[in-house]
């Protein structure tokens, strides 16, 4: 072999490597859009269209975000507010996938419980405010409730829904292969109530974040919501909107974790092969 032909065969063979570790062109499309907007919000701030007293540039607020880093503040509200926020989807989301399931497979827990459920379903959950300090004061049980009443419904709708779409010919046909009640609830039931208990979730995800925000004001003294309160106290514009990109990429990140495990469930079912 010559070696013109020796390293036509070496270039082919890192060729696949090197184009496993670049992204994807389609991958990075749905980040084109916030690329731009950071662009030309950029652009706005340094010609003077936008002045940094009404909107700090992206460029100030990614220096404040170095700063807090360093200095070890940023990581500590971080972590105060995902531990809230995972406290919350815990326990709302827990019961809500617990009673859409009884209620799904049961119709005497749904006609007991449906229908007082969906009365409180009405009632928005942040205007229960007042009285939720009046219960748990100002401290971190406030705050869990609020978070996880706000989680609570979207799950249980969504897992009471995707329950009772089953097709029923599923279910005769699992009796007829003489499975048990819980058999067809593991490889029957569940498995296609998943795609709809997803969307519950992702929908709860973001009420999550949503009720987060203003649990935080409630008198916190750690947090990403404390961080903005305190920022606007002193007028300082580059933290407030820090805060609120933050909740923004943490949203996001919780989205993208749950399309990832959706993905990962489902891999069995056509609609989501090949995604």
């Amino acid at each position: 072999m010559s070696l013109t032909e020796t390293l036509i065969a070496a270039r082919s063979r890192r060729s696949p490597g090197l184009r496993g570790l670049l992204p994807r062109p389609d991958a990075l499309l749905p980040y084109a859009v916030p690329a731009a907007i950071l662009i030309l919000w950029e652009i706005a701030g340094a010609s003077g269209v936008i002045s940094d007293t009404v909107m700090p540039r992206p460029s100030t607020i990614l220096a404040t975000a170095v700063q807090m880093t360093l200095s070890g503040e940023l990581f500590t509200h971080l972590g105060v507010s995902a531990l809230r926020a995972l406290a919350g989807l815990v326990v709302g989301g827990g019961i809500g996938f617990i009673l859409g399931v009884s209620n799904g497979v049961s119709r005497l827990s749904e006609t007991l419980t449906d229908s007082t459920l969906q009365m409180v379903r009405n009632i928005p959950h942040l205007a229960l405010i007042p009285l939720v300090i009046l219960w748990f004061g100002i401290g971190e049980g406030a705050k869990l409730f609020l978070v996880a009443l706000g989680v609570f419904f979207p799950i249980y709708l969504n897992t009471l829904h995707g329950i009772r779409n089953i097709d029923p010919q599923l279910i005769e046909m699992g009796r007829a292969y003489g499975m048990t009640p819980t058999q067809q609830f593991r490889r029957i039931v569940l498995p296609g109530a998943l795609p709809s208990i997803f969307v519950g979730l992702r929908y709860g995800l973001g009420i999550m974040w949503l009720t987060l925000i203003v649990a935080e004001t409630l008198s916190a003294s750690s947090g990403l919501g404390y961080m903005a309160m305190k920022a606007r106290e002193f007028m300082v514009l580059d933290v407030v909107v820090l805060s609120i990109l933050l909740y923004a990429a943490l949203g996001k990140l919780a989205d993208s974790l749950t399309r990832a495990l959706e993905r990962r469930a489902l891999k069995w079912s056509p609609a989501y092969a090949g995604r």
